[in-house]
């Protein structure tokens, strides 16, 4: 099911987009973006840096874990949330900030559920971009035994500390706020219209 509360606003060509796919594990955030990459450049006229945390900081984080704690596929773990996991988000809106300033228009990948629920990502000022770039937000939700499904079923070691402690995992699970930049696509079961219908709304 999409979900929107913003009226269609029109931009102009030189309106500074951020545009990010946001969920929980599993949700297919990663993929969806990379489906709407060629439909928005194709709709806007304008190029776009893609910007993933998992390519940005996967090799990265793996060795600083490794270092750290001996298992490089830790991602959950109360030491990892509490002396690397900022740190990522803070360097992906880093690399976010410095494009947008030069005009570039980004779309980030990422789960992001701190900073949305702290309602940074929906100012401009508190990012530090400029003030007139247009904020977007797609959340992609999954129900959660399906997301938990999908994860087994891409077996990434990454994942292996979530699968063992799922019940301790899902209390992170978090439902987006009511706000105009979000908009809810269900991905239970991928529809075509609905997913064009997302991309409209991100765009204007």
């Amino acid at each position: 099911m999409l979900m929107d509360s913003k009226s269609p606003i029109s931009l102009s060509r030189s309106t500074p987009r951020l545009i990010l796919f946001a969920g929980h594990a599993g949700t297919g955030k990663s993929s969806l973006a990379k489906q709407a990459l060629p439909l928005i450049i194709e709709k806007t006229g304008a190029d776009f840096f893609f910007l993933d945390k998992d390519t940005v900081y996967g090799a990265y984080s793996a060795h600083v874990m490794q270092l750290s704690t001996h298992n490089p596929n830790d991602r959950d773990s109360p030491y990892y949330l509490e002396n690397l996991r900022d740190w990522e988000y803070s360097g992906l809106i880093d690399i976010a900030r410095e494009n947008l300033l030069l005009g570039v228009n980004v779309i980030l990948v990422g789960p992001f559920s701190k900073e949305i629920k702290n309602g940074n990502l929906f100012s401009p000022t508190a990012l530090g971009v400029p003030p007139e770039t247009h904020i977007q937000i797609a959340w992609i939700d999954l129900e959660e035994s399906e997301a938990k499904r999908r994860i087994e079923k891409r077996g990434d070691p990454r994942d292996d500390w979530k699968l063992a402690n799922w019940d301790q995992y899902v209390k992170r699970r978090m439902h987006p706020p009511n706000h105009p930049a979000i908009t809810r696509f269900d991905n239970l079961h991928f529809d075509a219209v609905l997913f064009e219908e997302l991309i409209d709304h991100l765009i204007k």
